[in-house]
């Protein structure tokens, strides 16, 4: 799979929290602003780990019934051939195609523990998950539907397509930022753009709410500062 393999924008990416660059795509106008991040059916597991950026590999699988072959997702194990088709580093999105997901966990310590052999370091599911304390401690972070005890029939139903978890559409090797606010997948030909982008945008917002926490504030000087980030920001857009 020919994908652009940056680990310094990766890096670079992975030290910047989720909302500032959703605000940063938002300055590209690449996409609808309603697209391309997860809603609150899908949260995050682990608000301490810091955020991950990677590359998508995609499943879809059931929990509730039994596979027509085989037991489990040990007996689907070519998909694992599939994920090292990604580059590194990669993260795992899972749609749980029952009418109601997440009756069972599809994701837990057995299955994060060959994930990340195999170079993964998060999973986003609108499924669900478990063994929440020891996939902690390995730092391998989880957006999920909700926890489940038991992984009750969950196997994959197949491999290697377009996905939608939580809203959010992926397809196999899409750029993907995960935090505590969710996950979100940034389009490849504004990446390389956007910490640049997100630094002047983190620096304008400090502005302001320096002038909120300032004894000169006044609503006019708000409106000022208001105005000329906005000015900015189209001429940026315009730049670009």
């Amino acid at each position: 799979m020919a994908l652009p393999q940056n680990p310094d924008l990766i890096h670079s990416l992975a030290r910047i929290d989720g909302c500032t660059i959703a605000n940063a795509i938002e300055t590209f106008d690449v996409r609808l602003r309603n697209t391309g991040f997860t809603d609150s059916n899908v949260r995050c597991m682990f608000d301490d780990l810091p955020p991950i950026v990677g590359y998508a590999a995609t499943a879809r699988v059931r929990t509730a019934d039994p596979p027509m072959e085989g037991t489990d997702y040990l007996n689907r194990t070519e998909w694992w051939n599939h994920i090292l088709t990604i580059p590194v580093p990669r993260i795992v999105v899972v749609q749980d195609m029952d009418n109601q997901p997440g009756l069972g966990a599809f994701v837990g310590e057995l299955h994060v523990s060959i994930l990340l052999a195999l170079g993964c370091i998060g999973v986003v599911t609108n499924g669900a998950v478990r063994d929440l304390k020891p996939i902690h401690a390995e730092g391998f972070q989880m957006l999920a539907g909700n926890v489940s005890v038991s992984h009750s029939y969950a196997h994959v139903y197949d491999f290697g397509h377009v996905v939608e978890v939580g809203h959010m559409k992926v397809a196999p090797g899409d750029l993907i930022h995960v935090d505590t606010h969710g996950a979100q997948t940034i389009p490849m030909e504004i990446a390389a753009a956007i910490p640049a982008v997100a630094g002047e945008l983190t620096r304008e917002k400090e502005q302001v709410i320096a002038l909120c926490r300032s004894k000169n504030f006044t609503v006019d000087k708000i409106r000022e500062a208001i105005k000329e980030m906005k000015v900015h920001r189209r001429a940026h857009h315009h730049r670009d």
